[in-house]
């Protein structure tokens, strides 16, 4: 493991934290914060954004190892919050609302998975 590769993933986590608390924080300065609705945006953009990010590297463009290291780990890797999931998925069950707490992991992995997917299917179709 290299130094340069340290630094880019610990730039990458830096701009995918700030990224990622400013998402949730507008996100739910516009909706409230009765569920976890900017954990599960975030969750799914990010999802989105490896999936082109994976198909673009196989594709056309490889940006190296730290160059791979800052966009996957740090920036998506901070950016995503599965953490961050399963403590909101905890609370929703805490509170007694065990129907919406089913509803929100179902919603996240399900549409996660589908957000990887588009994204790697937009991108190989502009680059493929």
């Amino acid at each position: 493991m290299s130094t340069k590769v340290l630094v880019a993933v610990a730039a990458g986590g830096a701009l995918g934290a700030v990224a990622r608390y400013a998402a949730d924080s507008w996100i739910h300065h516009w909706v409230g914060h009765g569920f976890p609705w900017g954990t599960l945006a975030v969750n799914i953009l990010g999802s989105f954004v490896l999936g082109a990010v994976i198909e673009l590297s196989a594709l056309q463009w490889s940006p190296g190892e730290a160059g791979r290291a800052f966009l996957v780990i740090g920036v998506l890797g901070a950016f995503t919050t599965f953490s961050a999931f399963s403590l909101d998925a905890h609370i929703l069950f805490v509170r007694g609302q065990a129907a919406l707490a089913g509803i929100y992991i179902v919603a996240s992995v399900s549409l996660g998975i589908a957000g990887l997917l588009s994204g790697m299917a937009l991108f190989r179709q502009f680059l493929g």
